[in-house]
Formats: structure tokens, C-alpha cells, sequence
């Protein structure tokens, strides 16, 4: 017999992951096109299947707010962004718009709930802004708890985020380099001795990289989840990771996520 999943985690590259809990869908930061004003993508895109309950937003910045990845969603798509956001998506069409800040708690559906979390990370959108916070989200439903963060730096309240499932841990970005604000594979794990999840799944990564640069970004494009597992074994050897490529899933089927 062939047991259904009573959750999901389905990964569509870059910061975009479909988490399927207690029957609603909760869509995270989606990029569903090709290109995104530099940056292009390295693999054919992939799309939800299923409708989109509600979609959460974790900070401005064009790869993570794109417009016309929205669009393709619907003007009628509900979406929780962070505060300061919402005037700008509203005059893009959006009229289902909720803005939160750490510490609020939404509900998606009967049984199903996002609560946003500080991220540390820039708000500021370039070239012209506006600027609102960062955020990452932890989604509740159906006996499981998802934490989402978004991007970030490592920060001591993580320590308060638990329990945990599956964390969605970024650990990379889309250039050969990092700047402030963002978890590398070493830094991601260190996350994971403060978060204790269950599970971790590495996201932002493998996904978007800046035009012409390609022939450079071989390695900033396959390794840092595989760098980042090496790390979680040594310092949270307690913590399952799992490896998702771009268009797979994890999946709980009533007693293990696999």
C-alpha cells in the first residue's frame, strides 16, 4: 500500500520552496521565470503544481520580490510581506496583502498559520528602494512546524525559533561572492547548533547567477549544500539534512520525512 504524504517541501530553486502543511500551500519567495535583471538561471524553471494558498515574502530584493513571477500567480494571490512592502506590491496590482512584522502571527487556512520572524539581512531594494524590514517565517500546520528564513546572517534569537521540523536554510547567494547578511555553509550549520531542527534543507543555491559569469560560478553552483552537510555532520551531527535538487520535494509520510 502506497501511503500519501501528509506534508511537503517542494524546492523550485533559489529561495522559492512549496511548503504543502495541513492541506494549504504556502508559496515562499518565488522566482518562476528565467531571468531576473542580471541574473539568469541555470536550469529550466519549475512551477507549482497546485495553487498557491498564500505567499510569503521575505525581503525586497529583486530575487526574492519579483513582479512578474507574482504576476504569473495572479493579481487575486494572497501575499504576506514584510512591513514597508506593502504599499509598493498594492501598486503593482495586489489588493490580498498583509504586511507583517516579527513576532505576527497569520493565519492561511483552518489549522494552518505563518508567523514572521526577524532575519538579518537589507531591506533596502535597489536602486531607489523603498526600504522595508527582513523576515523569515516559521509556517505551522497539520502537527508540523517550517521554518522559512528567508536570507540572513546568523543572530542570537535563533536560539528562540524552536522546535523545528525542517528548517529552509539559505547557504549561498547568486555571485561568486558574499556580503553581509547572508549564511555561507559554515555559517549555516553553525545555525543549525542554535535553530535544532529535525531536518534542514539548504536552499539559495545552485539556481541564479549574474550574466556572464557562468565559466566562474561552476563551483558557487554545486557545491555549497554538499560544503554545508560536511559542516552540519561536525558541529550538529543531530540534525538530518537533506540535499533537495532543483525540482524535488521532502516528503513526511506520517512518521519520517523522506
Amino acid at each position: 500500500m502506497i501511503c500519501e504524504p501528509t506534508a511537503c517541501i517542494r524546492f523550485y530553486g533559489h529561495a522559492t520552496a512549496l511548503i504543502e502543511l495541513g492541506g494549504a500551500a504556502v508559496l515562499t519567495d518565488p522566482v518562476l521565470r528565467g531571468r531576473v535583471a542580471h541574473l539568469r538561471r541555470r536550469r529550466p524553471h519549475h512551477h507549482p503544481e497546485r495553487t498557491t494558498d498564500t505567499v510569503i515574502i521575505s525581503h525586497i530584493h529583486q530575487d526574492h520580490l519579483d513582479r512578474p513571477s507574482l504576476e504569473r500567480l495572479g493579481r487575486d494571490t494572497r501575499l504576506i510581506v514584510p512591513l514597508g512592502a506593502g504599499r509598493l506590491v498594492r501598486r503593482w496590482g495586489f489588493h490580498r496583502v498583509d504586511e507583517a512584522a516579527p513576532g505576527d502571527l497569520l493565519t492561511v487556512a483552518e489549522g494552518v498559520s505563518v508567523r514572521a520572524t526577524h532575519a538579518e539581512h537589507s531591506g533596502f531594494r535597489p536602486p531607489l528602494g523603498p526600504r522595508a524590514l527582513c523576515l523569515g517565517y516559521v509556517v505551522t500546520g497539520g502537527g508540523h512546524r517550517v521554518y522559512f528564513a528567508g536570507d540572513t546572517d546568523l543572530f542570537p534569537e535563533m536560539a528562540a525559533l524552536g522546535p523545528v521540523d525542517v528548517a529552509l536554510l539559505p547557504v549561498w547567494g547568486w555571485g561568486p561572492n558574499l556580503g553581509p547578511g547572508h549564511l555561507d555553509p559554515l555559517e549555516a550549520a553553525r545555525a543549525l547548533t542554535l535553530i535544532r531542527p529535525a531536518v534542514a534543507v539548504p536552499i539559495h543555491w545552485g539556481s541564479l547567477y549574474p550574466l556572464g559569469l557562468h565559466g566562474r560560478m561552476h563551483h558557487h553552483l554545486i557545491h555549497p549544500p554538499h560544503t554545508f552537510a560536511r559542516h552540519a555532520r561536525e558541529l550538529a551531527p543531530a540534525v538530518d539534512i537533506r540535499v533537495v535538487p532543483v525540482g524535488g520535494a521532502l516528503c513526511h509520510d506520517g512518521e519520517r520525512w523522506g
